[in-house]
């Protein structure tokens, strides 16, 4: 490089890369939160559903329901496709081989995005299809962090289809 030259560093793959894996601990979090709904004396995760009953918490399973079992598949499907796309791109980050791989982790990550929207739409339309509870309930954060997971999965898709190589080769 000589004097007059000027190198830009644009490190969007690296932020696409920690984008992958803040997606990925977002959507575990998400999948093994205990509050999915809340309400006064109720909750509701993705695996069971608890009330209150006389100072007492009773729990069952919400492993019964078609429309809860569909949408754990689609984010336990959406969350491994994420770390398919994260392994690749370690992977291919690690072994200098990663500029091959960029539209293909972006494919992955772009499915993701669409499982996990699916999974996210169908839970309250469903929910409140099937469960109108007779006190105020919201969705609490462990809806927010699927919500959130999707959110980074996307910005990491669409940080991994820019072009930087036509511009500079530094990052390379």
């Amino acid at each position: 490089m000589s004097v007059n030259e000027v190198r830009v560093f644009r490190p969007f793959k690296l932020i696409a890369l920690l984008c992958v894996f803040l997606a990925l601990c977002l959507d575990v979090v998400a999948l093994v939160s205990p509050s999915w709904v809340t309400a006064e004396g109720y909750a509701l995760s993705l695996w069971e559903s608890c009330w209150e009953r006389e100072a007492e918490w009773g729990c069952v399973s919400t492993l019964q329901s078609d429309w809860q079992i569909a949408t754990l598949v689609l984010l336990l499907a959406g969350a491994s496709v994420t770390l398919v796309a994260f392994l690749v791109a370690v992977i291919s980050l690690c072994r200098g081989t990663h500029r091959k791989h960029y539209r293909t982790i972006a494919v992955f990550l772009f499915t993701a995005v669409v499982l996990q929207a699916c999974a996210l739409v169908l839970y309250p339309i469903k929910f409140i299809d099937g469960k109108m509870l007779q006190t105020y309930h919201e969705f609490n954060w462990g809806y927010g962090l699927g919500w959130g997971a999707t959110i980074f999965m996307l910005g990491g898709g669409i940080l991994l289809c820019l072009r930087t190589d036509m511009y500079e080769d530094g990052m390379y």
